[in-house]
């Protein structure tokens, strides 16, 4: 298979940071996605779109100016970044319906199949070979998860646990279709980073209207505080979070990058138990400690 075309690298070289920090910061930052949901109050499909049209205003504007100084993206680019908001929207959505049938935490331990579907696609498509460090790491790293989302507890499954299940896995693999793409476009590493992001939350936001208002209902009129909450989660997960992210991914291994966004369920119980008052319990604790580990161990192996 051919290597994927790319546009020449940007003139100069400067000092970035590294990648695995900015990883981190990236996912500390998506934590807050099912915090700010839940204080919305408002259905997945709603959060969905909503999470991707109120960051336009903010990336469209960034995007146009970045267009001008840098030149416009060739067609090839920007139908990878409608694929990659494609599978974002699908993945929201498929999340969303989930979260309804199965649970919170169970729903949020599936969709962190990422961890695999992302470099696997990297190892079928662009040839990058895994680790064995990744390799040994992964179950205990999904096992890890599994505890966060309250698999030792009984009362962790929702009322359809075989079709959430389903659900919950497509969602994952759909995270890891837009992980990887996401990578693949910052082939064009050093220029355009608002472009990519502005065209992905277009995609998205077309997406999670067409398959999650028939399927979900989205609710177009939405009040205060709920907008309120919808744009605090635009803000920081759609603009900040991504655009972090982005810049970062092509700077480590596919399965590196996706080890480290494991970090989001570990801090999504911390802002629990800080902002929400939660008590998580033993086993939760102990598999945030597994999942910790094992990010370490795989992270410190990578050279950024």
């Amino acid at each position: 298979m051919t290597a994927p075309e790319t546009e020449p690298p940007a003139t100069g070289r400067t000092t970035a940071p590294d990648a695995r920090l900015v990883l981190t910061l990236g996912a500390t930052i998506l934590s807050g996605s099912a915090l700010f949901m839940q204080l919305s109050g408002t259905a997945a499909g709603t959060a969905a779109f909503y999470r991707c049209l109120l960051a336009l205003p903010v990336l469209l504007p960034l995007a146009l100016l970045e267009r001008r100084r840098l030149g416009g993206r060739g067609f090839r680019w920007q139908a990878l970044d409608l694929l990659a908001g494609f599978f974002l929207g699908l993945d929201l959505v498929l999340w969303g319906e989930s979260i309804v049938n199965i649970g919170t935490g169970i729903a949020t331990v599936l969709n962190n199949v990422q961890v695999l579907a992302a470099p696997l696609l990297a190892l079928l498509i662009t040839r990058e070979r895994l680790s064995v460090g990744f390799l040994l790491a992964t179950p205990v790293m999904l096992a890890g998860v599994a505890l966060v989302g309250g698999v030792a507890d009984s009362r962790a499954f929702g009322d359809a646990p075989a079709y959430g299940a389903l659900l919950g896995a497509a969602s994952g693999v759909a995270y890891g279709g837009y992980l990887f793409m996401l990578r693949l476009s910052g082939t064009r590493h050093g220029r355009h980073r608002f472009s990519p992001v502005c065209l992905a939350s277009v995609s998205a936001a077309a997406t999670a209207l067409l398959l999650g208002g028939p399927w979900q209902g989205v609710e177009l009129a939405v009040g205060w505080p709920a907008l309120g909450w919808l744009a605090a989660l635009a803000l920081s997960s759609q603009v900040t979070g991504l655009l972090v992210v982005g810049s970062a991914l092509p700077r480590v291994p596919s399965s590196v990058g996706s080890t480290l966004l494991l970090l989001q369920p570990v801090l999504a119980v911390l802002w629990g138990v800080l902002l929400l008052g939660e008590s998580p319990t033993w086993w939760q604790l102990l598999g945030c400690a597994l999942v910790v580990g094992t990010v370490w161990f795989v992270g410190r192996r990578a050279r950024s």
